[in-house]
């Protein structure tokens, strides 16, 4: 398979201090980490294109372990999604090749992280958005971590590109109180509940 060709890469944290309500205690952090790629399949129908997934996986490994340590540290990771915004000389199944390298990776330096990791895909032009789903790293059904953070960069993709972006954040929404399974709640360790 073709190289993983990195053209930029950004790693980005905001902190929310409220929303309205009282300033919390201790921020709320979502933090995500974009690299920009060539696309090796841009242009043209290639039937077999899962075995670049392989290739990706050290690029997903060191976004991973750059977010997290922005981020504050492995300890600090409650909520993960992730996303890919495909140019338009590429198709949407060239996005889902960030599923395995993007989602393994997260969950291989988070340690024992069991939620499926959610994650959404799109072809646009340069200056595209995403809304990236994030929820609770070990139950996806706590429904404080229900979020999403918008990502993207002004100059990419390009056509040939694809923009990978892996999302994570240390804790839920800052005035969670819609109730719901609670991350202090979680009980049965299936990744759902």
């Amino acid at each position: 398979m073709p190289q993983v060709q990195v053209r930029k890469r950004l790693v980005l944290v905001e902190e929310i201090f409220h929303e309205g309500g009282p300033v919390a205690a201790t921020p709320l952090k979502r933090g995500v980490a974009l690299a920009v790629i060539e696309n090796p399949f841009a242009w043209s129908y290639v039937e077999d294109i899962a075995p670049f997934m392989k290739d990706l996986e050290p690029l997903g490994l060191e976004l991973a372990k750059a977010l997290v340590a922005a981020l504050g540290g492995v300890e600090k990771i409650e909520g993960y999604g992730k996303g890919a915004i495909v140019g338009t000389a590429g198709e949407i199944e060239h996005g889902a090749l960030w599923h395995v390298p993007g989602g393994y990776a997260m969950r291989e330096i988070l340690g024992d992280a069991k939620a499926i990791v959610p994650s959404t895909k799109k072809v646009g032009a340069p200056g595209t958005r995403l809304d990236v789903p994030i929820t609770h790293i070990n139950a996806s059904y706590v429904r404080s971590h229900f979020d999403a953070l918008e990502v993207g960069l002004p100059d990419g993709p390009r056509a040939d590109e694809i923009v990978l972006a892996l999302v994570m954040t240390t804790g839920g929404r800052i005035h969670a109180r819609v109730g719901g399974l609670k991350a202090s709640e979680i009980s049965k360790g299936d990744g759902l509940r």
